[in-house]
């Protein structure tokens, strides 16, 4: 599932869970170069993207930044494993419940995730890809017939609900997903954004319990406006 672009939502609480470690760092400087050249189509090398990533974001700790290809990130590859585990009641809807759109495992990437004290968490990604295919990802819809799925993990069963937006204006255009999961008394919303840069495609995901709409895309306004002054400065 590594190039699985949108999670379910019991991958999104596995990406949290792997990227919520301590950590921080200085604010980056402004990116004048790189050290090899950027794959062919790209635009951007990991490195960039890494430094392109938020710096802080109110209310949270910031973990470890990882970068690399998309493929090798750490967070995506214990996403990856949980999905295996998880048995869908849709099993035709495996690809739609990721949104439906896929990010090559070797395209230049950066994650990071920030946590709050009670679980909650914000993961950002930035992937080098050429701008047909950002667009490609921001076009991608959800077919009706997923947009409600259960899930089981263990001996455990979820319920989800998707609730997926028109195309926004985040960025060179976006698109809104939400994931409202019910599993015994607990109830956890995921919010999805995806949004389109200069040879960049971008994701940011809030998970927990108070997760919202707003939160969410107001991280991928600032996700934005912190890629637009470090790679196109």
């Amino acid at each position: 599932m590594a190039n699985r672009l949108l999670p379910i939502a019991v991958l999104a609480a596995a990406v949290a869970a792997a990227s919520a470690c301590g950590g921080g760092g200085g604010r980056a400087g402004r990116v004048h170069g790189t050290a090899r050249a950027a794959p062919a189509g790209t635009g951007y090398t990991s490195d960039q993207l890494g430094q392109a990533l938020l710096q802080q974001v109110t209310g949270y700790r910031r973990g470890e930044p990882d970068s690399g290809e998309y493929g090798s990130l750490k967070a995506l590859r214990n996403a990856a494993q949980v999905r295996q585990e998880a048995k869908l009641d849709k099993p035709t809807c495996a690809d739609a419940q990721s949104g439906g759109g896929k990010v090559a495992a070797d395209v230049p990437a950066a994650l990071v995730t920030f946590a709050k004290s009670d679980g909650q968490t914000a993961t950002e990604t930035l992937m080098g890809v050429a701008d047909a295919d950002a667009e490609q990802q921001v076009e991608t819809r959800v077919p009706a017939g997923c947009l409600t799925f259960r899930t089981r993990l263990g001996g455990q069963w979820a319920e989800h609900r998707v609730t997926e937006a028109r195309r926004g204006g985040i960025g060179d255009g976006s698109r809104t997903v939400g994931v409202t999961t019910t599993s015994g008394d607990q109830r956890i919303n995921t919010w999805y954004v995806v949004f389109q840069g200069r040879h960049y495609l971008g994701t940011v995901t809030v998970f927990g319990p108070n997760a919202t709409r707003a939160e969410a895309e107001g991280l991928a306004r600032a996700s934005v406006a912190q890629a637009r002054g470090i790679l196109d400065g």
